[in-house]
C-alpha cells in the first residue's frame, strides 16, 4: 500500500492509493538512487534513517521522491505537506513517528517510509518544528524512513544543518544525452542536440521544457533554431523564487539587470564588467544587497551570478522595455567602441544595417590581442541577427563560427552554422565545417568540405582551407590525396617557409626523397615565432619527415608556449600531440606520455575526438615500452575505436604497432608479427605512410622469432632504403639491429656492435637497451654465456633507467638463464629514474601511479581523469594494489606511502 498527500493540522496525509508506482527512469543519478536505496533497504531490515537531499530548482529532487515511493513495494509510504501557517504541536511524535503519520497506516508498527518534498516551502513554525523531530528520529531505533528534499539556497540550509544530506549536481554530459535521446526518441539532429543540452546546463527539467518547445522541424534540422530557445519559463522562475529575487531592494533588482545584460554577450562564465555596471547606475548598496541574498558575487572586477540560470532568469523575467532600456544604460558607459555597439545591437528592434555594418567592421577589425575570440564571434553573431540580407548575414555567421571555432567552442560554432538556412555554395561556411570536422569528425568528409571551400573562396582563405584539406589527407593516410591538396595550393611567395614547406612536402610524396628533405631543411632553418603557432607545427612536421626529431621536438615546445600564451586555445592539443610524437620519436616516453595525458585532456574539453584518438595512440606507445600491458590495450582499444568511423590510418597504425609491441614484451613474437606484417608489407592493408617504417625494427624482430624471416628480409630492404634518406640519428642503430638479427652467425657479433656503436652517440636508453637484450639473448642461445652477461646487465640498466618494466623483467630471466643472480630492482618512478626501493617495487607502472593518486586523497572518478582510463580499471587496479601490499583501506595505503618516502605524483 502507498499512501500520499493530505492530514488534518499541519501534517495531512492522502487516501491509500492501491497499486505499486511506476519506477522513474533517471539518468545520471546513480549516487543518489544508491543512497535511497540504501535508505529503503535500512527500513526494510529494520533500521530508521533520515536522507536529506539538496538541489536547485530542475535537479530532479521530486523524482528521486518518486523513485524512493516506487521501490517502497508493499512497505507503506507517505508523503506529508505542511499548512501555511499550522505550527506542529510538540509530542505528536510518541517517540518514533509522527502519529498524523502513521494513522493511515495498516499496521502502526511495520517499516515505513516518509516522504518530505519541498520541505523549503513550509513555513517558518512547521519547519523547525521538522528539523527537531528529524534530529529525535535519528536518535531511535524506530523502522521509520525519511526522506526530504529542499531547494538549495540559504534560508533553509541551516535548519538541517548535521543530518545526512546529499547535494544533486548538474547532469553530466553523457546523462543529458541520454535523456534528450529519450525525449526525442533519438530523432534530434546531432547540432541541435548539442545547444540543447549546452542551454540546458545539466539541468533535466529545463532540458525537457526545451525539446517540448520546439517544433519538429526545429528539432530535425531542418528549420533554423529561435534565438534565444524558448522554454522552461516556470523554471526560470522557481530559480528568482530561490533567492527571493522579487524581495528583494530596487536598487538590489536594478544592479541584478543591469549585470545580466552586461553578460549577455560575454563567454559562459566570464560574468559581466562589474565597472561598467555601477557607472551604469547599480549601486554599491544594491551590489551588497544581491551579494547578501546569494545572488551575485563581485570579484576581480567581475560581476557573476551564482548560477547561469539565475541570470538568464533575471534577464527573461524583466519586462522588454525594460530590457532595452538596460542595454542602451549599458552603452552609454561603454569605453570601448565594439562595447557600446554590442549593447545597442541587444536593445535594437528587427534589423539594423548600417548597425549591423559598424558591428561586424568594429569586430573584424581588431586584432586578437585585443579582442579574444570569443568575444569576436559574440558581436559578429550579433551583427549576424541585425542583418535581413541572407548573403550577408551567413558570411558573418561563418565569421562568428569560426572565430567561436578557434576560441576553442566547436558547439556554438556548429550552431552558429545552423542558423545559416540553405545559403548555397557558401565558401566560408564550408570552411568552418571542414575544419570542425578536422577536430571531430570523419576525415574525409573534413578533406571534401574544405576542398569545396577551396574552390569558393578568394585566394588567401583559400589557402588555409587546402591547407587542412591536405591535413585531413594525412590523418587518412592517404599520400595520393595529400600530394592532390599541397599541388594545388598556389606558390606562397608571400611566405617562404611555407612556400618551402609546400614544394618539399610534394617533393617527397612524389618519390624525390631527397630533393624534399633539402627543401624542407630551409623550413627549419629559422624557427617561426611566437605570433605563428601554425607555422611552428608545420616546422615540427617538416622536422619529423626530414629525422631531425630534436629540432621537431624544439620546434613542438615553441608552439606549444605560443599557443598557451597567446593561443588560440583550439590548436592546444594538436599542439600537445605533435611535441608528444617528436618526444616518441626521440626516445622521450615519459615525456611523451605526460604530454600526451594533458593533450588528451585539452583535446576531450575542447570536444576534438580525432586529436584525443592520435593521443589515445601515443599514449599506447608509451605503455608499450614501459610495459604497462593493460594500459596499452585500453588505449590501443580507444585509438582504433575511433581511429575506424572517423579514417584515422595514422592513429590506427600507432595503436597496432604499440599492441605489437606489448605482444613482443610478453614474449608473443607470433602474435606481434602477426599484427605487423601487413602494415609493413605491401599491399592495400599497408599502414600509414609516414609510420609504417618507423615499425619496422619492431617487426623484424618479432618476424625472426616467430620463423618469419623471409618476411623479415624482405621489410628490411626497405627499410635500408628509407635509412638511407633520413636524418633520423636512431635509424642507423635500428638497421645495424636489424641486420644483425638476420645475419648469418659468423656476422651477426659484428653487426650487433655496430649498432652499439650507433647509439653510443646518441641518447635513448630503450632502443639501446632493446639491442642490447637481443645481443645477449643471441650470445646465450650459443652458450657464450659469461659474454651475455655484460649486454643483459646493461640492458637491465637501461630498462630500469627509462621505466621499462616489462622488458627489465625480460632481461632478468635472461640473465638469470646466464647463470647470474638477479635481485627484483625498485620499480622506476614515471620520470624515468631509479628511486629508492619501497613497497611499490611490486606493482605494474600503472598501479604505482594509481596508488600514489590514491594515496594523496583522490577518488577513482579523479584518478581516471588523471589518467584518461575508465573509472572501472581504477577500480580494478586498485583492488589489486591492496592486495599486493596487503593492506584493506585507502588510509592504510596512505601511511604506507608516507612510511616509506614515495614523494607525491605530479601530473603535468
Amino acid at each position: 500500500m502507498t499512501l500520499s498527500p493530505p492530514i488534518p493540522g499541519p501534517l495531512t496525509p492522502a487516501p491509500l492509493v492501491p497499486g505499486p508506482l511506476a519506477v522513474p527512469e533517471l539518468h545520471g543519478r546513480g549516487a543518489a538512487i544508491a543512497a535511497v536505496k540504501s535508505l529503503v533497504e535500512g527500513v526494510r531490515a529494520g533500521r530508521g534513517g533520515v536522507l536529506v537531499l539538496t538541489a536547485p530548482p530542475g535537479l530532479g529532487r521530486t523524482a528521486l521522491v518518486e523513485y524512493a515511493r516506487a521501490i517502497c513495494g508493499p512497505m507503506p509510504s507517505v508523503q506529508p505537506t505542511a499548512a501555511s501557517s499550522a505550527v506542529l504541536p510538540p509530542g505528536v511524535w510518541a517517540g518514533r513517528v509522527p502519529l498524523a503519520w502513521v494513522s493511515a497506516a495498516p499496521e502502526p508498527e511495520s517499516p515505513q517510509l516518509v516522504c518530505v518534498d519541498d520541505a523549503h516551502t513550509w513555513d517558518p513554525a512547521s519547519r523547525a518544528a521538522l528539523s527537531t523531530e528529524l534530529r529525535r528520529l535519528t536518535t531511535t531505533a524506530a523502522p521509520v524512513a525519511v526522506l526530504l528534499t529542499l531547494a538549495e539556497h540559504a534560508v533553509t540550509a541551516a535548519e538541517f544543518a548535521g543530518l545526512p544530506t546529499l547535494r544533486l549536481g548538474p547532469l553530466d554530459h553523457s546523462a543529458a544525452a541520454a535523456l534528450l535521446d529519450r525525449l526525442t526518441e533519438g530523432f534530434a539532429d546531432p547540432v541541435v542536440g548539442a545547444w540543447l543540452i549546452r542551454e540546458a546546463v545539466g539541468n533535466p527539467r529545463l532540458l525537457t521544457a526545451l525539446v517540448a518547445a520546439l517544433t519538429p522541424d526545429q528539432l530535425a534540422g531542418r528549420t533554423p533554431l529561435p534565438d534565444p530557445l524558448p522554454g522552461g519559463e516556470d523554471l526560470l522562475a522557481d530559480y528568482a523564487t530561490a533567492i527571493r529575487v522579487d524581495e528583494l531592494s530596487g536598487s538590489a533588482r536594478a544592479l541584478l539587470l543591469l549585470a545580466a545584460a552586461a553578460g549577455e554577450h560575454e563567454p559562459d562564465g566570464a560574468g559581466a564588467d562589474l565597472s561598467l555596471v555601477l557607472r551604469a547606475g547599480g549601486t554599491a548598496a544594491g551590489l551588497a544587497s544581491a551579494e547578501a541574498a546569494g545572488a551575485v558575487v563581485g570579484s576581480g572586477g567581475r560581476i557573476h551570478f551564482t548560477h547561469p540560470l539565475l541570470r538568464r532568469a533575471v534577464l527573461r523575467r524583466a519586462p522588454l522595455a525594460r530590457r532595452r532600456a538596460a542595454h542602451v544604460r549599458l552603452a552609454e558607459f561603454c569605453r570601448d567602441r565594439l562595447s557600446h555597439l554590442v549593447q545597442l545591437a541587444c536593445a535594437a528592434e528587427g534589423h539594423d544595417a548600417r548597425l549591423a555594418g559598424s558591428l561586424a567592421t568594429e569586430a573584424t577589425a581588431k586584432t586578437t590581442a585585443d579582442l579574444p575570440h570569443a568575444q569576436r564571434s559574440a558581436a559578429l553573431a550579433r551583427a549576424a541577427a541585425l542583418t535581413a540580407d541572407a548573403e550577408s548575414r551567413t558570411d558573418r555567421l561563418a565569421e562568428a563560427a569560426e572565430a567561436a571555432r578557434l576560441a576553442g567552442d566547436p558547439v556554438r560554432a556548429r550552431a552558429l552554422l545552423a542558423r545559416s538556412g540553405a545559403v548555397p555554395a557558401h565558401g566560408g561556411v564550408h570552411r568552418v565545417h571542414g575544419l570542425l570536422a578536422l577536430a571531430d569528425g570523419p576525415a574525409d568528409d573534413a578533406r571534401e568540405s574544405l576542398l569545396t571551400a577551396a574552390v569558393l573562396l578568394p585566394p588567401d582563405q583559400a589557402r588555409h582551407a587546402l591547407l587542412g584539406a591536405a591535413e585531413a589527407a594525412w590523418a587518412m593516410g592517404d599520400a595520393a590525396a595529400y600530394l592532390e591538396a599541397m599541388t594545388r595550393l598556389p606558390v606562397c611567395a608571400d611566405d617562404p617557409a611555407l612556400e618551402a614547406y609546400r614544394v618539399g612536402m610534394c617533393a617527397v610524396l612524389s618519390g624525390r626523397t631527397a630533393e624534399g628533405h633539402a627543401v624542407l631543411r630551409r623550413c627549419l632553418d629559422e624557427l617561426p615565432g611566437p605570433d605563428e603557432p601554425a607555422g611552428l607545427l608545420r616546422a615540427a612536421v617538416a622536422a619529423l619527415v626530414v629525422g631531425e626529431v630534436e629540432t621537431a621536438c624544439e620546434a613542438g615546445t615553441r608552439a606549444l608556449a605560443a599557443v598557451r600564451a597567446y593561443g588560440p586555445d583550439v590548436l592546444l592539443p594538436r599542439a600537445l600531440e605533435r611535441l608528444a610524437h617528436g618526444e616518441l620519436r626521440a626516445g622521450r616516453h615519459t615525456r611523451a606520455r605526460a604530454h600526451a595525458l594533458e593533450g588528451l585532456r585539452a583535446a576531450q574539453r575542447l570536444a576534438q575526438s580525432n586529436v584525443a584518438v592520435s593521443l589515445h595512440a601515443v599514449l599506447a606507445l608509451a605503455a608499450s615500452v614501459e610495459g604497462d600491458a593493460e594500459a596499452c590495450a585500453e588505449h590501443a582499444a580507444a585509438a582504433a575505436a575511433g581511429a575506424g568511423p572517423h579514417g584515422l590510418a595514422q592513429a590506427a597504425t600507432l595503436s597496432v604497432w604499440a599492441v605489437a609491441r606489448s605482444d613482443l614484451a610478453a614474449g608473443r613474437p607470433a602474435d606481434a608479427a602477426a599484427r605487423l606484417a601487413p602494415l609493413v608489407g605491401p599491399g592495400p592493408r599497408r599502414g600509414h605512410f609516414a609510420i609504417r617504417m618507423l615499425a619496422v625494427p619492431c617487426f623484424v624482430e618479432a618476424a625472426v622469432q616467430a620463423g618469419r624471416t623471409a618476411e623479415a628480409r624482405q621489410a628490411t630492404e626497405e627499410f635500408t632504403r628509407w635509412a638511407e634518406a633520413t636524418a633520423d640519428p636512431l635509424t642507423p642503430a635500428q638497421l645495424a639491429r636489424c641486420q644483425a638479427l638476420l645475419a648469418p652467425p659468423h656476422q651477426a657479433a659484428t653487426a650487433y656492435e655496430r649498432a652499439l656503436a650507433h647509439h653510443d652517440r646518441m641518447p635513448g636508453e630503450f632502443e639501446r637497451g632493446l639491442t642490447q637484450l637481443l645481443y645477449g639473448q643471441w650470445l646465450r642461445r650459443r652458450r657464450r654465456t659469461r659474454e651475455a652477461r655484460g649486454p643483459l646487465r646493461d640492458a637491465l640498466v637501461a630498462f630500469e633507467r627509462c621505466g621499462a618494466r616489462a622488458w627489465a623483467d625480460r632481461s632478468r630471466g635472461e640473465l638469470r638463464a646466464a647463470g647470474e643472480a638477479v635481485t627484483v630492482a625498485v620499480a622506476a618512478p614515471v620520470t624515468g629514474e631509479t628511486g629508492p626501493p619501497g613497497p611499490l617495487a611490486a606493482l605494474t607502472p600503472q598501479q604505482q601511479r594509481i596508488a600514489r593518486h590514491v594515496a594523496e586523497g583522490a577518488t577513482n572518478r579523479e584518478v581516471a581523469v588523471r589518467l584518461s582510463v575508465s573509472h572501472r580499471t581504477v577500480d580494478h587496479h586498485l583492488r589489486n594494489v591492496f592486495a599486493a601490499l596487503g593492506v584493506r583501506s585507502r588510509v592504510e595505503l596512505s601511511r604506507l606511502l608516507a612510511g616509506s618516502g614515495y614523494a607525491p605524483v605530479c601530473e603535468r
